[in-house]
C-alpha cells in the first residue's frame, strides 16, 4: 500500500532524477556551461569552493577545510557549500558556482558523456563506505523479492553493487509495476528519506553511504545485511570531481586542491575520532546534521563489531580486512574500467544509450586526470602511507 508521506517522497525523487536527466543532456547542460565559462572570465582566479551533501562520503574535502589544508597551501578557500539533493549540487557545478565537488562515480560518467560537460575526476573521495540496511525480519537476499528497495540514485554503485547481488540469487531488479515473487522494485530516495521510510514499511530496505545504516541500527528499525565493501573490494563510491578549464588552464592551482585532499586523507587515518568530531553537528561549523555518535561508529575501526556482522552474514569475506569506510585517493584504472562494464548490464532508468558505446579502457584515461593526484601520493610518502603496495595498478575483486 502506498501512503501519502511515500508518494510525496517518491515524487521528489522523480523531480529531482528528471532535472538531472535534464542537466546530463547537451541541451539541458549548455545554459549552464555558458553560464560557467562567463563567470570563468569574470574571475578566472576563483578561490575554491567547495560543493558537498552531507555524507561521509564528503569527509576528506570538510577536514582539508576544517584543518586548514587548503589554506597551507596558500589556497583562498570559501566555506564549503552544503547542497541537499544530487540535482542542486551538480547544477551548481555546471553554472560554476562551486568548482570542486564529490559525486558519485557513476554520476561522473553521465556528466561527461550524457551532457559532454568538461568535468573530470582527479581523485578518489574514499572507498567502501555504505551499506544494504533492511527491515529486521530480512535475514536474506531472497527475502526480498516481491518487496521495495530504495537506492539513493539509478547512477551510483549503490545500485550497480545491489542489482548484482539480487540478480546472482535470481532476482530481477525491475523499476515499474508491483514486483513479482521473483522481483524487486528499486526507487530512488534521498538519504534522508530512507530511515524513516523503513520505520515506516514503507520500504523493506535500502543501500546508501553512511552514516544512514549506522543511523537506523542505532534507532533499531533496521539491520545490516550487506557492507558493499565486502561485495566490490576497496571500491570507490563517491569521487572528487573538478573543471577542466581549471585543470588546464590552473595546473598549479589544482595540484594544490589535490594535494590537499590527499594530506586530509592521510589525516584521517590517524584521527578517526576528530573526524567525527569535525563532522558532527555538536561542531560550530555545522557541516552535518549528524551526531558524534553516529558518525564515529562509522569512522572509528574499532567500533566495528567484526564478530556480529560476520556472525549475520554482513560480512562474508573476513580475510579482506575491510573497514566501514576507509580513505585512499588514487583513481586505479581498473576501477573505472570495471564500473563502465557494469553499468552495460546495470537497470538505469532514463536516457542511458551512450552507455552501449562506452569503451572502458577509453574513459579510464579520459574521464579521469590522474597527474595530479599521484604526484601528491608520491609526495606524501607514497602509496605505503596509506598501507598499499607501491603500484597504481590492481585487480578488481567483486563477489557475491
Amino acid at each position: 500500500m502506498t501512503t501519502p508521506s511515500s508518494t510525496g517522497n517518491h515524487s521528489d525523487a522523480r523531480r529531482q532524477f528528471l532535472k538531472l536527466s535534464s542537466l546530463f543532456s547537451v541541451m539541458g547542460a549548455l545554459p549552464l556551461l555558458q553560464m560557467h565559462n562567463a563567470a570563468r572570465a569574470a574571475e578566472p582566479n576563483a578561490p575554491l569552493r567547495i560543493g558537498y551533501l552531507p555524507i561521509t562520503d564528503a569527509t576528506p574535502l570538510l577536514v582539508a577545510h576544517h584543518n586548514n589544508i587548503f589554506q597551507d597551501q596558500g589556497l583562498q578557500v570559501e566555506k564549503p557549500r552544503l547542497f541537499r539533493s544530487w540535482a542542486q549540487l551538480v547544477e551548481a557545478f555546471l553554472a560554476g558556482q562551486v568548482n570542486a565537488v564529490h559525486l558519485l562515480s557513476p554520476m561522473t560518467i553521465w556528466a561527461r558523456y550524457g551532457s559532454k560537460s568538461g568535468a573530470k575526476v582527479v581523485a578518489w573521495n574514499h572507498m567502501s563506505g555504505s551499506g544494504l540496511t533492511v527491515q529486521p525480519q530480512i535475514n536474506s537476499l531472497t527475502d526480498l523479492g516481491g518487496t521495495t528497495v530504495a537506492i539513493p540514485f539509478w547512477y551510483s554503485l549503490h545500485n550497480v553493487v545491489l542489482q548484482h547481488l539480487l540478480k546472482s540469487q535470481g532476482l530481477e531488479p525491475v523499476s515499474d509495476g508491483d514486483p513479482g515473487p521473483k522481483q524487486v522494485k528499486l526507487v530512488v530516495m534521498a538519504p534522508s528519506d530512507m530511515v524513516p521510510a523503513l520505520a515506516s514499511k514503507q520500504i523493506s530496505g535500502y543501500i546508501v553511504a553512511e552514516p544512514f545504516n549506522a543511523n537506523a541500527e542505532a534507532l533499531k528499525i533496521g539491520k545490516l545485511l550487506r557492507f558493499t565493501g565486502d561485495v566490490w573490494k576497496d571500491h570507490a563510491c563517491c569521487v572528487v570531481l573538478m573543471h577542466e578549464q581549471d585543470i588546464n588552464q590552473r595546473p598549479d592551482w589544482t595540484q594544490k586542491v589535490v594535494s590537499s585532499i590527499v594530506q586530509a586523507q592521510l589525516w584521517i587515518q590517524e584521527n578517526r575520532q576528530e573526524t567525527a568530531k569535525i563532522l558532527s553537528r555538536e561542531n560550530p561549523q555545522k557541516y552535518t546534521p549528524h551526531t558524534y555518535e553516529s558518525l564515529v561508529n562509522v569512522l572509528d575501526p574499532a567500533r566495528m563489531d567484526l564478530a556480529l556482522y560476520e556472525g549475520a552474514g554482513a560480512i562474508i569475506n573476513k580475510d579482506w580486512n575491510e573497514k566501514r569506510i576507509d580513505f585512499q585517493p588514487y583513481p586505479f584504472p581498473s576501477y573505472t574500467e570495471e564500473l563502465v562494464r557494469k553499468l552495460k548490464t546495470t537497470l538505469v532508468s532514463g536516457q542511458n544509450t551512450f552507455l552501449q558505446n562506452l569503451d572502458p579502457a577509453f574513459v579510464a584515461t579520459d574521464l579521469v586526470d590522474d597527474r595530479f593526484v599521484k604526484k601528491a601520493i608520491i609526495d606524501n610518502g607514497g602509496m605505503a602511507a596509506f598501507g598499499l603496495p607501491e603500484s597504481f595498478v590492481r585487480q578488481e575483486t567483486i563477489t557475491t
